[in-house]
């Protein structure tokens, strides 16, 4: 979950490469930063607990700029938020530097070797161990030093080490957690995300498990852990440097909801053929009899990714006469999943990195299960493990809770069930047209529900001072529920809850009086009298309704204290208009309470440890 950041070249401004790298990746930790270069035959280095601009801020003027380089943010495991916690870390006789993302899981182990030989610790992290491993084994070679230590590691890691003994290179290493190779020009970068990288290149190596590199200015030379060299062809990567900048906005959330339309256009631009009359997903190569011998499909994920995935299940057990599981993924390896050939696999997260999804993938593959893939990242490692990866358009998202992603992820679970509805035979051309014609006004529908932001902001400013929210919604607005209960409390830090509205009775209801919000996704698409029904039992309560309904009538008005009034659609884009509003609430509540909305405590974007 840490962000890593390294260069090896001649550019006169070093420092400031990695500090910039460590920028665009502190979505993914910001507990604490720090920088080592090697400078005349010595380390400089600066580490402090708290966010990169502490660290910038503490940087001596007169620091070094130029060197072979690393730099790190951390997301804390072992040990506390501390200077000393702070990646880089050293050998006893600082020879040795090295940043670490990801768990060793016998460092305990290890760790007690060392101390018996004698080596000083001055961290309580499991990183520090593979620095002093490494001085152990290193005898004058520090790739055979770190190949041979890494057969001692257990546990998820990328890594980057440097030494003042070859300071002209970078040996790096993965398993399990991201790493990426940004080729330059008479220069190379290193880094744990696409983002760091785009404003030097766009020519990249993604790192496979079990893969280490040895990176000099001229040079990559890859090889497994046996020291057998690979060949890997760089991929070029089409994203824009500009979509990591806020352009105006005050954060990034608010320039990635705003970015929706877009994401979604992007997303459906090529998959769609209204002359064939059908989608074409020209990525996704299951052959026909594949898709008809499917006896159920089973969806995994994590987070707002799981809620992509619940709000598809609701969706396409209205098409694909098909039995349609959604695990979250971090208990679907414990649950002695059935799987077979005939049982499709759908993975979806926005990293592709995301450590329990990619543990199910894994074992779906084990099991002889066919993977597909639903992913933002091209080159993740979830989108190599599986036979099939559907990427998503959404371009970088840097706000740590997800905006843009999320609704792309619908709009490819959208297109995937009229992809599978024409093959297996369950959906006629004529609905599939219909439907294929009704995902393509989706972008200009999110800009009439992104108009209505200066009304959803005057309701956050009614409510941001609450301590508790409750969300409810039916069918396929209950998941939409769950993650606008989710965003608020990721990004306010506001207790928030959400319920199926139809479990109201069964204890939630205990919560309400006149200090209880309660926000209500209501559509006409779908089961309005029971929800209906269940509005007026909050108002007997004297709770404090905020309607967000595409079907005002009176009634709805009778019994709301506050509407945010979207426009009707079909079913089809019900569950993606309704996202809008609860992001931008989220939001606004989240400025106004004065949270850090891009970065909120204890989180990351990209969970790569379980």
């Amino acid at each position: 979950m840490c962000g890593i950041m390294g260069y090896v070249g001649d550019r006169p401004i070093s420092k400031d490469v990695i500090l910039d790298g460590l920028k665009a990746l502190e979505y993914r930790g910001y507990d604490s930063a720090g920088i080592a270069i090697i400078n005349q035959g010595k380390f400089w280095t600066e580490k402090r607990a708290g966010k990169l601009e502490v660290l910038v801020s503490k940087i001596d003027p007169k620091a070094p700029q130029r060197g072979t380089a690393l730099g790190h943010t951390r997301w804390a495991t072992h040990g506390g938020v501390t200077d000393e916690n702070a990646h880089p870390h050293f050998d006893c006789q600082r020879r040795i530097a090295v940043i670490h993302n990801g768990i060793i899981e016998n460092y305990s182990e290890i760790k007690a070797e060392l101390l018996a030989e004698g080596h000083k610790f001055r961290s309580e992290t499991d990183t520090e161990v593979l620095a002093h491993l490494f001085e152990k084994l290193y005898m004058g070679n520090l790739e055979e030093a770190v190949r041979t230590g890494l057969k001692r590691l257990k546990g998820a890691y990328a890594i980057g080490v440097i030494s003042i003994d070859s300071p002209d290179e970078i040996v790096v290493a993965k398993t399990a957690s991201p790493l990426v190779i940004g080729l330059g020009k008479e220069e190379n970068f290193l880094a744990s995300g696409i983002p760091a990288l785009l404003p030097h290149t766009k020519q990249m190596i993604f790192l496979r498990d079990q893969e280490m590199a040895v990176i000099r200015k001229d040079s990559i030379k890859i090889c497994d852990f046996c020291g057998k060299e690979l060949e890997q062809k760089p991929e070029l990567i089409q994203w824009d440097p500009i979509t990591t900048q806020k352009m105006g906005f005050k954060h990034f959330m608010l320039k990635e909801i705003n970015e929706q339309p877009l994401a979604v256009a992007n997303t459906l631009q090529g998959c769609i053929d209204l002359n064939a009359g059908g989608v074409r997903l020209e990525g996704i190569k299951f052959n026909k009899k594949q898709l008809e011998n499917l006896k159920n499909i089973t969806m995994i994920a994590c987070g707002t990714a799981y809620h992509a995935a619940w709000t598809a299940k609701y969706l396409w057990q209205r098409h694909l006469n098909l039995p349609i599981g959604v695990e979250v993924a971090s208990e679907f390896r414990y649950s002695s999943p059935y799987l077979s050939k005939e049982t499709l696999v759908i993975a979806i997260s926005q990293s592709g990195e995301t450590a329990d999804t990619l543990a199910g993938v894994k074992l779906a593959k084990d099991r002889g299960a066919p993977v597909l893939a639903i992913t933002n990242s091209p080159g993740s490692a979830i989108s190599r493990e599986a036979d099939q990866t559907f990427y998503t358009q959404a371009g970088p998202e840097i706000g740590v809770a997800s905006t843009k992603c999320f609704l792309a992820q619908l709009t490819a679970l959208g297109l995937f069930e009229l992809y599978l509805g024409q093959h297996r035979g369950t959906l006629d051309a004529k609905t599939i047209r219909e439907k294929c014609q009704t995902l393509l006004t989706l972008p200009t529908a999110l800009e009439k529900v992104l108009a209505l932001d200066s009304k959803i902001q005057e309701i956050a400013g009614q409510f941001y001072t609450k301590r508790d929210f409750l969300f409810f919604g039916r069918d396929i607005l209950c998941p939409i529920a769950f993650e606008g209960a989710l965003k608020l409390k990721e990004i306010s830090y506001i207790h928030a809850e959400a319920y199926a509205a139809g479990e109201m009775k069964h204890g939630p209801i205990a919560l309400v009086d006149e200090n209880m919000p309660v926000v209500f996704l209501v559509t006409k698409n779908s089961v309005y009298e029971k929800i209906f029904s269940n509005m007026e039992e909050i108002k007997a309560r004297k709770g404090i309704i905020i309607a967000i309904t595409d079907e005002v009538n009176s009634d709805i008005e009778r019994v709301s204290n506050h509407i945010i009034e979207l426009p009707k659609t079909d079913p089809l884009l019900t569950p993606m208009l309704f996202s809008v509003p609860v992001q931008l609430l989220a939001y606004h509540i989240g400025v106004l309470r004065g949270t850090d909305v891009d970065q909120p405590r204890n989180l990351a974007k990209s969970v790569t440890v379980e």
